[in-house]
């Protein structure tokens, strides 16, 4: 008995009633091999592997792999834009105040949404977004200027 392969990224696209194009498999490719990159660097990244691209065709394809559940979008607050490639999870991140650092820090107890609300205010809550802030440890050992 062979073990069973994990899906190709265009087999993936494919699952989330997504277009594969040859610049979607490139960005969730490049999304998956990043960490937390923002949108100027994806972009690079996909030229690197497909060519040239735009950056409004690289906006739209993120807002479809994210739209579709194969991306995420984080927005730390005074940062722009990141994505990645970890969804589902509902994981949280810890940022670092001076060089911008995003690292996964992973649910503080297990299942969605992981934290209760002191008051829902009727709402059906589903998922909880921690953002822990402070100093990355290159940040915190490096000398002050």
């Amino acid at each position: 008995m062979t073990a069973a392969r994990p899906p190709t990224t265009a087999e993936e696209l494919r699952g989330a009633g997504l277009r594969v194009t040859a610049a979607r498999v490139a960005l969730l490719e490049t999304v998956r091999a990043g960490d937390h990159l923002g949108v100027a660097d994806l972009a690079s990244g996909v030229r690197g592997r497909v060519g040239h691209i735009s950056l409004q065709a690289v906006y739209e394809a993120l807002h479809a792999l994210t739209a579709a559940g194969l991306v995420r979008r984080i927005e730390p607050a005074g940062s722009p834009a990141r994505y990645e490639g970890r969804v589902g999870d509902n994981h949280h991140h810890v940022v670092c105040r001076s060089c911008g650092a995003v690292a996964d820090v992973d649910c503080a107890r297990g299942e969605a949404p992981c934290l209760t609300a002191s008051a829902a205010h009727g709402f059906s809550i589903e998922e909880a977004e921690v953002v822990y802030w402070g100093q990355c440890p290159a940040c915190s050992t490096a000398p002050s200027t």
